[in-house]
């Protein structure tokens, strides 16, 4: 969700501005990232940058025998009958499983017209581009992903001139970094995340 919306609007602005987008994938371009590298006009990659994973995944783990054998009992309380989907403290049930998939397909397939409204005709029409695969470099480059193999500075002096100012762009360092105190800082972002799952119930 984060990655349509980031996307989405870079896409407003630089219609909006007219100015050109260009993406450049220095380590991984994968499932989200990819989404957001699609918001570039053209994607720029290194030879052994990695893109593609276009698919959606639901990841968890399964602890009811462990909890089975050390004598502990799940206690949950729920108005609405999915409330508890896909708990990992009971035993996976098909109709979870067919939950899940039926709500994966519709993101599936906005990432899919996502990459095909972005990359249109430059995309290869005899791969299968769209099983959650992934791709290195050149091979991303031949397939359509991507519009070639370069680096930042360089290409960017090459289609503006020399004299191309570049304006690093990062996220702000907390008042807990600044001063080196960056476990208390990670053990904030943690319970930050966890607060943010929690609204879900998750």
């Amino acid at each position: 969700m984060q990655s349509s919306l980031i996307a989405a609007r870079i896409r407003r602005l630089a219609d909006e501005k007219n100015i050109p987008v260009h993406a450049f994938v220095e380590d991984v371009a994968a499932s989200g990232g990819y989404w957001l590298a699609c918001a570039a006009d053209d994607i720029w990659v290194d030879d052994s940058s990695i893109l593609g994973s276009i698919g959606v995944i639901f990841a968890s783990f399964g602890f009811p025998e462990l909890m089975a054998r050390q004598g502990v009992e799940r206690r949950v309380v729920t108005a609405g009958r999915s409330k508890s989907l896909a708990d990992p403290f009971l035993p996976q049930k098909p109709e979870d499983v067919e939950r899940l998939k039926a709500l994966q397909g519709p993101i599936h397939q906005a990432f899919i017209a996502h990459v095909k409204a972005s990359r249109g005709a430059r995309l290869s029409q005899t791969a299968d581009l769209f099983n959650a695969d992934i791709w290195v470099g050149q091979q991303a480059v031949d397939l359509g992903l991507a519009d070639g193999v370069a680096h930042l500075v360089p290409k960017l002096k090459a289609l503006y001139g020399d004299k191309v100012r570049l304006v690093p762009f990062g996220r702000k360092r907390s008042l807990f970094q600044r001063l080196g105190l960056t476990v208390v800082d990670q053990t904030l972002g943690a319970l930050e995340d966890r607060a943010l799952w929690a609204r879900y119930g998750l």
